[in-house]
């Protein structure tokens, strides 16, 4: 029996457990979200920017493992989505973004809205897929979601022409392919084995690949802190990924993020060995490509990525595995633990000893607004154990990988390679998929008015995250980059913010509001912001534009230059 298009892409949908999608209505698939709705058995969610709806497809796709899914209309609606799709590639996060595109008569006219997206995707997807036969759409979806997930995972486009929905085709729906786990050769373990058992000074990054195992697999971390443990090994999550290893466990080695700080980086190049577990190994956790350094890195450097087109792209690493990182941590655990060289326990209490005076619940006052230390070190009181965190990209950030006691049993969502906006469409995302968990969502004055519109997507779902704005009226980040490389220019101009007030902003929406002003303020405030469950709370912290992160401060006395 012959089914439209649109049937079979829904089917396809479920076959492959998705339950949600995000999107902003558009004309240009009208076809496949009407059946949707009718159909009834996955949930619309209708955002209010496509970036918005992307960010949370993107999260909801991190928060389950596999492939979120966004909608988005041709043209216009396409490009507003086109951060997150950044952000997806960047991130190495599957995505499945559907997009409407002219009918079939009317290709190549320069019709409405019309665009080649083989061509304004082509680097920031992993493939551009169209279905311009009926027959061949139930096999391109189940390909985009396998791309989507496999290897390096990231984002995948579907182009549908607006009349194909409508098409009849006896072709059933595909459900998805089987998973593949590439597993490490026995030699490449025994390697690694031996590589640890003579390492006086190893370091262990673990990053997204692990991560995104810990979703499926619940005892990936518990193995990860056996291996700790029994082995010797110092553990270091890495940029965005601080909920891998518990922040207060004694072989915690220091949180290897942006600009690690001098005292830790420093100690951490000691190492004699360097092991990337499920690491991609980006510019930020190498610390501008200088640690390791690229292509020859200065020590011996094991790569454990699911890919082996990442491992040896930049780096000749001395062992490189495209392996599960699950599945590394099985083989050697399975080896048993090597007798541990005296030295290595000294080295670990080391690089543990410089992360506790780093993140030390301590900070200066400041003159031109509240030190966001201070706001950041009392929410880590109100975190739940299984809180969901999201940050914004911007400065502020650096206070929350500071002064938040991140726990395994948290999750944490941002944009990985920087991108602002992200922050409340992912904490929107997070209260949709754990409705009963507690949603803290960190962003600047930036990011709120880019898409802290989502706001009214929280109300419209019943989702009630604590929000706090760090508002120091500029855009702090470049400031800093102005201030450190042009010391002798101004910069205030070009940076410098206007904005407005976020907690009666906030209250516009149906949210409660609150003002944080002075350091006094801090304590009561934020027990008010945690004791609301029933709507969203919007902290507005006016903060100091002096401290510019929670690692720097300017030094031109108390003025901006």
């Amino acid at each position: 029996m012959s089914e439209t298009v649109a049937n079979i892409i829904a089917s396809g949908l479920e076959l492959h457990d998705i339950d949600q999608i995000f999107c902003v209505p558009g004309e240009s698939y009208v076809g496949l979200s009407s059946i949707l709705i009718n159909r009834n058995a996955i949930k619309t969610v209708v955002c209010r920017h496509e970036a918005g709806a992307a960010f949370m497809a993107a999260a909801d796709g991190r928060l389950r493992n596999r492939a979120g899914v966004v909608m988005v209309s041709r043209g216009p609606g396409l490009a507003n989505s086109m951060v997150a799709l950044h952000s997806s590639y960047h991130d190495a996060t599957p995505l499945v973004v559907i997009i409407g595109q002219v009918e079939r008569n009317d290709f190549g006219r320069l019709a409405l809205q019309e665009q080649n997206y083989s061509l304004l995707l082509a680097d920031v997807t992993k493939a551009v897929l169209e279905v311009n036969q009926p027959d061949m759409a139930s096999e391109i979806l189940a390909r985009a979601f396998h791309l989507a997930e496999s290897g390096t995972p990231g984002p995948v486009a579907i182009v549908m022409p607006e009349d194909i929905f409508d098409q009849k085709t006896e072709v059933t729906a595909v459900g998805p392919n089987i998973k593949v786990n590439a597993s490490p050769r026995s030699q490449d373990i025994d390697t690694l084995v031996d590589m640890i058992s003579a390492s006086q000074r190893p370091l262990v990054l673990v990053g997204g690949a692990l991560l995104a195992e810990t979703v499926a697999a619940k005892d990936v971390l518990l193995k990860l802190n056996t291996l700790a443990e029994t082995w010797g090994l110092p553990i270091c999550p890495t940029h965005r990924r601080p909920q891998l290893f518990d922040s207060k466990h004694p072989n915690y080695g220091g949180y290897m993020g942006i600009r690690v700080p001098p005292p830790l980086i420093d100690e951490m190049k000691k190492s004699d060995l360097l092991i990337a577990l499920g690491e991609r190994l980006t510019d930020t956790v190498s610390q501008s490509y200088t640690f390791p350094t690229a292509p020859k890195p200065q020590l011996p450097l094991v790569h454990i990525w699911p890919d082996a087109n990442e491992v040896g792209r930049v780096w000749h690493p001395t062992l490189g595995i495209p392996a599960s990182p699950n599945e590394v941590i099985n083989g050697l655990l399975s080896c048993g633990a090597p007798k541990i060289p005296k030295e290595r326990k000294a080295w670990i209490d080391k690089l543990n000893s410089i992360h506790s005076q780093l993140t030390n619940k301590t900070w200066d006052t400041t003159v031109d607004g509240v030190n966001f230390a201070a706001v950041v070190s009392e929410v880590d009181k109100h975190l739940s154990d299984t809180a969901t965190i999201t940050t914004d990209a911007g400065n502020f950030g650096s206070f929350v990988h500071r002064y938040i006691n991140f726990k395994q049993s948290h999750i944490f969502l941002s944009s990985v390679v920087g991108a602002m906006g992200s922050g409340v469409p992912m904490a929107v995302a997070a209260g949709l998929r754990r409705p009963n968990d507690q949603i803290v969502c960190f962003i600047g004055d930036g990011g709120m008015l880019m898409m802290g519109n989502e706001i009214a997507t929280a109300r419209q779902y019943n989702i009630n995250p604590t929000i706090i704005i760090s508002d120091n009226s500029m855009y702090g980040t470049i400031g800093m980059h102005s201030y450190v490389r042009y010391p002798d220019r101004s910069f205030m101009n070009a940076t410098q913010l206007t904005n407005p007030d976020f907690a009666k902003w906030a209250e516009s929406f149906g949210a409660t509001g609150l003002t944080i002003v002075k350091e006094n303020e801090i304590e009561e405030k934020i027990s008010q912001a945690f004791s609301i469950k029933d709507r969203p709370v919007v902290v507005h912290c006016k903060t100091s534009a002096l401290q510019m992160s929670a690692w720097r401060r300017y030094e031109e006395g108390d003025s901006l230059p």
